[in-house]
């Protein structure tokens, strides 16, 4: 098949994430991918400035997980997780309760992020009903925030500025606080918190858990928050018998600078929800862990087990290649990488703040993001990225990055400088 063969099939029968069968936005086919770069058909080379959405941390085809994925292929590439277990699964778990923040010790396997967050949720409602309290139900979060896009998930994504508005009416409805305005490093204003304050005084008894992004919200707008308020968020939890659920698919494993975010504010949530990087980009994988207290609940109550079971539960390679990944970062020296990309972001997008068309600039660890006054046009940003050598993938008025671990200081700053030129060349459009 030709290059163009592929692109007029694919544009004639496969529909892409968040995108229109009529869509006009240029695609790109993908031969092959090495390290940090992206090889196309036609043989350019992109500098992968977004991971692809966050996972592969340790760049592409790394030769580890490509090893392991192999091996365990030639053991047991899937068996049902229904009254059989496996090695890889009770590796893998033992590795996550041993490196999450203490109380977490049980660990449920689920197919991919937003799953992961369905059933947290299922878990919290269903811990209230074990409990007695079955008008303990409802969910407070906050606003700015993504969680998904299955069905329950999209209730408590932003209602307004968020992707899934469109569903108002058929979804659940929620509570949702004022969104965080203290950013993460300027100084803690007692006001950012009386919102959620408020909501949780006045509802906790119809409170099943809170659910939010740790220190960095993802997708809902790309903000970073100040610590001092999760701190205050876990103790109105404590106090008001709300549950707190950790949505970590996209901080955790060190992007924001810790191997979890929930570490800058010292916490630990009651359900805590790991994805994306988790097998290093390999295969599709996510988890749940709880504290024994939410397990002994649902398991002690009526009807006694957890109503939830997927198919592809624990798949024995994507367990596999997950247990390679977070050892390989583990055993590496991942906090002194993401400070360096930390400071490469700051120093090269440090030029943005100058133009005019630029809201802001916000680093955090691992994260870069430029915030623009206006809506980007995607037909015309982002083919002007591919002509400057990288993969960006902006949406609405963001322009954000967030590498692979191993990017060197030299792509990076390619990056960066991709990114400062597009960004000037768009006033004069």
């Amino acid at each position: 098949m030709t290059a163009e063969e592929l692109l007029a099939f694919d544009r004639r029968h496969i529909w892409h994430p968040y995108s229109s069968i009529n869509s006009t936005l240029p695609l790109y086919a993908v031969e092959s991918a090495e390290g940090v770069r992206i090889r196309l058909v036609d043989g350019r080379e992109l500098i992968d400035g977004m991971a692809s959405w966050w996972s592969v941390i340790h760049g592409y085809n790394h030769p580890v997980l490509t090893e392991k994925l192999q091996e365990q292929a030639g053991l047991l590439s899937h068996v049902m997780f229904g009254g059989l277990t496996h090695e890889p699964a009770v590796e893998l778990a033992r590795l996550l309760v041993e490196i999450t923040p203490d109380p977490l010790d049980l660990v449920f396997y689920a197919d991919s992020g937003s799953v992961a967050v369905e059933v947290a949720m299922k878990m919290a409602i269903q811990y209230c009903f074990a409990a007695g309290k079955p008008d303990k139900k409802r969910f407070l979060t906050v606003r700015s925030g993504y969680h998904g896009d299955v069905f329950h998930c999209m209730a408590v994504c932003d209602p307004v500025g968020g992707m899934h508005q469109i569903f108002k009416g058929v979804l659940p409805e929620y509570f949702f606080a004022d969104r965080p305005e203290c950013a993460f490093h300027d100084d803690w204003d007692e006001s950012d918190i009386s919102s959620f304050k408020k909501l949780i005084t006045e509802n906790h008894g119809r409170l099943c858990a809170l659910i939010l992004e740790p220190i960095a919200q993802g997708a809902g707008g790309m903000r970073f928050y100040h610590p001092e308020y999760l701190r205050q968020v876990r103790a109105l939890c404590d106090q008001y018998d709300v549950l707190l659920i950790a949505d970590e698919i996209a901080t955790g494993f060190g992007r924001s600078g810790k191997l979890f975010a929930c570490e800058h504010a010292g916490i630990s949530p009651d359900l805590l929800c790991l994805g994306k990087a988790l097998t290093g980009g390999c295969m599709t994988l996510a988890a749940v862990l709880a504290t024994r207290s939410v397990g002994e609940m649902i398991s002690g109550g009526e009807p006694g087990v957890f109503m939830h079971g997927p198919t592809f539960m624990a798949n024995p390679l994507a367990c596999s290649v997950a247990h390679a990944s977070v050892q390989l970062l583990l055993d590496s020296n991942w906090k002194q990488r993401i400070s360096s990309i930390e400071s490469g972001l700051r120093q090269g997008l440090a030029p943005c703040p100058e133009f005019e068309n630029v809201a802001g600039v916000r680093v955090l660890g691992a994260i870069g993001v430029v915030e623009m006054k206006d809506v980007v046009v995607m037909e015309e940003i982002q083919p002007a990225f591919v002509e400057k050598g990288v993969w960006v993938r902006p949406f609405g008025r963001l322009i954000y990055v967030m590498p692979p671990y191993c990017m060197a200081q030299e792509d990076l700053s390619l990056l960066t400088t991709a990114i400062c030129e597009v960004v000037a060349e768009q006033l004069s459009q």
